[in-house]
């Protein structure tokens, strides 16, 4: 029966109303644009496969600086493309390798920027997989090794945070303590602590060319259908010592999402990963969505689910839209 004395729709006769009652408030402080170095100079080509993202050289990273500035963006996460690959990975803790440049490029032209790094391996193996091989099993305990030289040598050339993304048991352990000895006591770990083997990431993988030479990644990311593994890995990151919790993808995880924040007092992340900007893009251009729409709604289900931080190649639009009241 109709209650004439209870009516929601008061609360929704005008958009300063509207704007006033929001349960989910979002700022531009809380996203983390991806952003791609390559090895070289000069280069600043669009990637196919994410339409508006971009390949930069390090000399080139004026342009990614000036973009974010003119859109209010000042937290970034970097992905490396060296030229130089070989069965350990070796150029990913090489005190001049590429994400090294960008990070110290960065620096000097945008010394504002809060810098976060990836770290693993797959952008530098020969056989794309995230760590060392032991035949065709990623060896879990000798690639700790070289994940945390990476994640010092980040450091040392002015990483303000570095993000594990490997799935290598005991990894944030291993990293907390190697920044811990080399002095990086305030360096934090945003970890990606349940981060899924999903087809969501195949334009990241050409974007990165990260793609493993053989078989898949399985057998150290996340089967999909694994909800309660996920609160397991997300509480032995917070046993080893993670600052930030993640969870990737965003969207098809939001479940996981919510439960993260429910279950765990540090700040929550979310990947709003390749696939799912590379879909709304596709589906924009075909005439079946409306673009602006559909980025704003994503990122506010995001959020609603729990999420404190939205990593998102979206992030300078996203920043627009919260800039113009749309959402937050």
């Amino acid at each position: 029966m109709f209650n004439k004395d209870f009516r929601p729709r008061r609360l929704r006769t005008s958009d300063t109303l509207r704007r006033m009652v929001r349960e989910t408030r979002i700022s531009a402080d809380s996203l983390i644009w991806p952003i791609f170095i390559i090895e070289g100079e000069g280069i600043c080509d669009e990637i196919p496969s994410l339409p508006g993202q971009y390949h930069y050289s390090p000399d080139m990273l004026g342009r990614a600086v000036e973009r974010m500035r003119a859109h209010g963006v000042s937290r970034v996460l970097l992905f490396g493309l060296p030229k130089h690959k070989d069965e350990t990975g070796s150029s990913a803790w090489d005190s001049n390798g590429v994400v090294q440049q960008g990070i110290r490029a960065l620096r000097a032209i945008a010394p504002e920027l809060y810098i976060i790094t990836d770290v693993c391996m797959c952008e530098y193996t020969s056989h794309g997989h995230c760590g060392i091989l032991c035949g065709h099993y990623v060896d879990n305990d000798r690639t700790l090794e070289v994940l945390a030289r990476t994640a010092v040598s980040h450091a040392r050339a002015g990483a303000d945070m570095v993000a594990p993304s490997d799935m290598m048991d005991g990894r944030v352990a291993a990293i907390r303590a190697a920044l811990d000895e080399n002095g990086f006591v305030n360096t934090p770990v945003m970890a990606y602590s349940a981060k899924f083997a999903s087809t969501f990431y195949g334009p990241f993988r050409d974007a990165a060319g990260s793609a493993p030479a053989f078989g898949d990644r399985r057998s150290y990311q996340m089967d999909p259908h694994n909800g309660r593994e996920a609160m397991r890995e997300c509480e032995l990151d917070v046993q080893e010592g993670a600052d930030i919790l993640m969870i990737k993808p965003a969207m098809p995880y939001l479940d996981l999402v919510r439960e993260c924040r429910d279950r765990f007092d540090l700040p929550v992340a979310a990947y709003q990963v390749s696939g799912e900007y590379a879909m709304i893009k596709a589906a924009a251009k075909a005439g079946l969505i409306d673009e602006y729409g559909v980025m704003c709604e994503s990122a506010v289900s995001i959020f609603r689910a729990g999420a404190d931080i939205l990593i998102t190649y979206f992030a300078c639009e996203l920043a627009d839209a919260i800039r113009k009241g749309d959402i937050g």
